[in-house]
């Protein structure tokens, strides 16, 4: 189980947030959100190029988020049964190029 808070709890709920700063408390009830001003100021400290996550839902599968500096990647289309997304699969070659493929939602690619 994961805890109600604490570092695993913020691992796995935490979300970006268009047009905040700082730090808040999330819509879910559980963890934080935050803004690209943080994932500016980490990506900066530690020297890190793209920080990828997963654990939150985009109608195309990913999404890109702090000028690129995040990428949130959501592998199951149809999450379950409720939303019409597609799914996607990130790839990064040797010289660090990310791609991606897109797992179409089932009531797109059925024809409905």
């Amino acid at each position: 189980d994961v805890p109600e808070m604490g570092l695993l709890c913020d691992l796995l709920w935490s979300d970006p947030e268009e047009g905040q700063e700082g730090w808040a408390m999330s819509d879910r009830g559980v963890s934080v959100t935050y803004g690209e001003d943080i994932v500016t100021s980490f990506c900066e400290d530690y020297d890190v190029d793209l920080i990828c996550r997963a654990h939150q839902v985009f109608e195309n599968g990913y999404e890109f988020f702090a000028d690129k500096q995040l990428v949130t990647v959501f592998s199951a289309p149809d999450y379950a049964g409720e939303y019409d997304n597609s799914g996607a699969m990130m790839s990064v070659n040797e010289d660090l190029l990310c791609s991606f493929q897109i797992l179409k939602s089932s009531k797109y690619s059925n024809g409905k």
